[in-house]
């Protein structure tokens, strides 16, 4: 299994030859591939498109799980209303002072398909900076944001590190309501229900495939792939991942400039 951004994708967000080679000949042998990612559904289709297979795809930090082939939301864990509401009250009373003075929420709501319309399931807050170009999404209200179950809060302050808004965001959270984590360094936080990550998901897959832990190999680049990491029997970072990764992983390969999955993929499923 492996991350999308900064892992498998290179800096143009495209997928190599050598890379697209090793997918190819692992299919044939049968092994499976697939990907995990912070991204909603719709986000992963144009990586899909540059692959030789339509893997099941963990998307939202592993609180979905999506099959590309049949283009289908297998499984969803989400934030009930209740719980929004209370984690973000949480994260907006005595902040003045701290990163989370500047933030602003938005939510990743389920849908069913990778082609829903963003802005039936991508809500944000006015308040709130996107880290990403976004010219479909909803404008609510905190009070409507929090209304329906979502499968991921994010906490936006673009004025700081996402570290240092982890580092204001994770103490104020209970662990059995909530769980935060980052897969990008400009400023933005994504909290899911306890007990989500791509580990999860990941567990689901492969329980659903009969394939062990030892069976498997992770390659990821940043915090939101740390629980993936220590489950997979190997766990590879990539040249470019956070310190943190780099620590917990088994090994560390090139950059993902450098194609660093597909090297270490082809060692075993070159053509």
């Amino acid at each position: 299994m492996s991350d999308l951004d900064g892992t498998l994708l290179d800096p143009r967000e495209r997928v190599s030859g050598l890379m697209q080679d090793v997918v190819r000949t692992m299919a044939a042998q049968g092994t499976q591939f697939s990907l995990a990612t912070g991204r909603p559904a719709r986000w992963v289709l144009p990586v899909i498109e540059q692959l030789p297979v339509q893997p099941l795809c963990v998307c939202a930090n592993g609180a979905i799980v999506y099959d590309s082939a049949a283009d289908k939301v297998l499984r969803a864990v989400e934030l009930a209303p209740a719980t929004l509401q209370n984690v973000v009250n949480l994260l907006s009373t005595d902040v003045e002072g701290t990163p989370l003075e500047a933030a602003g929420f938005a939510v990743e709501r389920t849908g069913t398909s990778a082609f829903d319309r963003a802005a039936e399931l991508f809500c944000v807050t006015e308040k709130y900076e996107h880290a990403w170009l976004s010219d479909e999404h909803a404008l609510l209200t905190l009070d409507e944001l929090t209304s329906a179950p979502a499968v991921k809060l994010m906490v936006r302050n673009h004025n700081v590190s996402s570290q240092e808004l982890f580092e204001a965001v994770a103490p104020r959270l209970d662990p059995a309501e909530a769980h935060a984590t980052f897969s990008w360094g400009g400023g933005l936080v994504e909290i899911s229900a306890p007990g989500v990550s791509k580990r999860s998901s990941l567990e689901w897959i492969a329980a659903r495939l009969g394939v062990d832990a030892a069976e498997t190999i992770a390659f990821g680049d940043m915090p939101n792939d740390l629980e993936m990491l220590d489950w997979a029997g190997t766990a590879v970072a990539m040249g470019n991942a956070h310190e943190r990764v780099k620590n917990a992983a088994d090994h560390v390969t090139a950059s993902n400039a450098e194609d660093g999955v597909a090297r270490v993929l082809a060692r075993w499923f070159a053509e």
